[in-house]
């Protein structure tokens, strides 16, 4: 029964997918499959934005993480919404002024043809072992929910899914982001209110109780001042929170391409700005649930906390004492997560291949940019769906660490980059940078390595920072004479 209401739920949602994607991609062209045409009203491209922020991975992860960490993942937001105007006021008014197709041609400009692709090669590993990631965790749930039970193979499962993604993010790209997006963040918000509001009933818990136990619960601890070494450590946690978003929001295409969407500077300014703040919110209610869904454990006879947190919304939606709806709930929230983040991920992937690595759009007229672009998207499907695989074979961490941890090493080198690009005058030799971003991640790894094993120190996700500053200190030993024409100031 189970695997019969989850496939009819995967199935109306994607019913309503296509026929968005489809109005949304008429009489689509390269334009707008790369840019939307920036015709994108700013607070549609807030809606879109809020649900990009959240993956399945957030779906599943978030709550769960709140059995070890309470609500210390809200110290990373508060960095998120500095890093958010950050973007805002330094990022948008130069990629809009230099009305740029991916904001990697930005280092073209500012350095040269190596450190374009530099930049370029390492936002496709860093976007598509991130979005692997995170799907992987969809297709491990949907595994155990359906296709286990019908003794179907995970290949097929990953297949299939990949297959469902590429078809409806295959002609309106960007434009068709935006709007499935859009109707992501409301499946998301209404999945994980309406599951915090069933769950306190089945507990007989009304409105003003539940308020009252989540607060004096234990888990809810937000702040962590006690020491400094742990990796829950506030100004460790904010400070990363402002650069890791910059990176992965600000120097990411998939994310950028919404906002780049938008009809000029002033409007992906209010979106920038407006979307930043309402993630906190939205993530303080996937930890508000964790929060109910530990309070459900604790008063149900016979359910425990399984080893891995991943699993505890899962099991609790679909536990026998729990309606029906719960169950559906969960499934309409995750599918929405997770196949939204996949399609915009793909979508992002083929326009930088294709733009900063292909430079199809130099060499090639309008109808070979076309063949160009399809053909880039189906190879990226199918990277995809390998990378997935792969992580299925080797994969015993959990997904949210994961995510961020491959964060810090192959998005500070585009952080240094961006930073030294934008902040100094100085020329580098191009053809070194290259060897500058792969040599930052791997002494990052001995340092971070060293600091645990000789002074007790856990570097969490500020190891960003110092892949940054690695960068940047290996970009000021390629300086040479003459001064650059772009800063910050342009």
């Amino acid at each position: 029964m189970k695997p019969v209401i989850v496939l009819i739920t995967i199935a109306c949602y994607f019913a309503l997918l296509f026929v968005i994607s489809y109005f949304a991609g008429r009489k689509s062209d390269n334009t707008s499959f790369f840019t939307g045409k920036r015709s994108t009203p700013w607070y549609l491209a807030t809606i879109a934005m809020i649900g990009a922020a959240i993956s399945g991975v957030t779906f599943i992860s978030v709550p769960g993480m709140v059995v070890n960490h309470g609500y210390a993942y809200l110290q990373m937001c508060l960095g998120f919404i500095v890093g958010y105007f950050v973007i805002a006021f330094l990022l948008v008014p130069l990629f809009y002024k230099r009305n740029l197709t991916t904001i990697y041609g930005y280092l073209e400009q500012r350095f040269g043809g190596n450190t374009h692709k530099s930049g370029a090669w390492f936002f496709f590993v860093s976007k598509m072992l991130g979005a692997a990631v995170r799907f992987f965790v969809v297709c491990v749930v949907l595994q155990s929910l359906v296709f286990e039970p019908l003794h179907i193979p995970f290949i097929i499962n990953v297949c299939f899914t990949i297959l469902l993604i590429w078809l409806y993010t295959m002609q309106g790209g960007v434009k068709t982001v935006i709007w499935t997006d859009s109707l992501k963040t409301f499946c998301l918000v209404t999945s994980v209110v309406l599951s915090i509001v069933f769950i306190g009933s089945t507990l007989d818990l009304g409105f003003t109780d539940l308020v009252k136990k989540v607060s004096e619960h234990e888990s809810a601890k937000m702040f962590y001042f006690d020491d400094p070494k742990a990796g829950d450590y506030f100004w460790k946690q904010f400070l990363a929170g402002v650069f890791m978003v910059i990176a992965m929001t600000g120097l990411d295409q998939d994310m950028m391409q919404r906002t780049m969407a938008c009809k000029n500077a002033n409007e992906s300014k209010k979106n920038m700005m407006v979307s930043g703040v309402m993630q906190f919110f939205v993530i303080s209610l996937f930890l508000i649930l964790g929060t109910v869904l530990i309070l459900f454990v604790d008063y149900k006879d016979g359910v425990t906390i399984p080893a891995k947190t991943d699993e505890l919304f899962g099991l609790i939606a679909w536990h026998d004492s729990m309606p029906l709806i719960v169950g559906i709930l969960f499934i309409l929230g995750l599918v929405a997560a997770a196949y939204s983040a996949a399609g915009s991920a793909l979508t992002s992937l083929t326009t930088s291949f294709t733009v900063d690595i292909l430079k199809a759009h130099e060499k090639q007229d309008d109808a070979k940019l076309t063949h160009t672009r399809k053909m880039v998207h189906i190879a990226m499907s199918v990277i995809m769906g390998l990378v997935i695989y792969g992580f299925y074979m080797i994969s015993n961490q959990d997904a949210i660490s994961a995510v961020y941890q491959i964060a810090s090493y192959t998005y500070g080198p585009i952080l240094g980059l961006f930073t030294f690009g934008m902040f100094t005058k100085i020329n580098v030799r191009d053809k070194w940078v290259p060897v500058v971003c792969v040599a930052s991640p791997v002494i990052c790894y001995f340092i971070q390595f060293a600091l645990k094993e000789y002074f007790d120190y856990t570097m969490s996700h500020e190891l960003i920072l110092l892949n940054a500053a690695v960068t940047v200190l290996g970009l000021f030993f390629l300086r040479k004479s003459g001064v650059a024409h772009s800063n910050v100031e342009d």
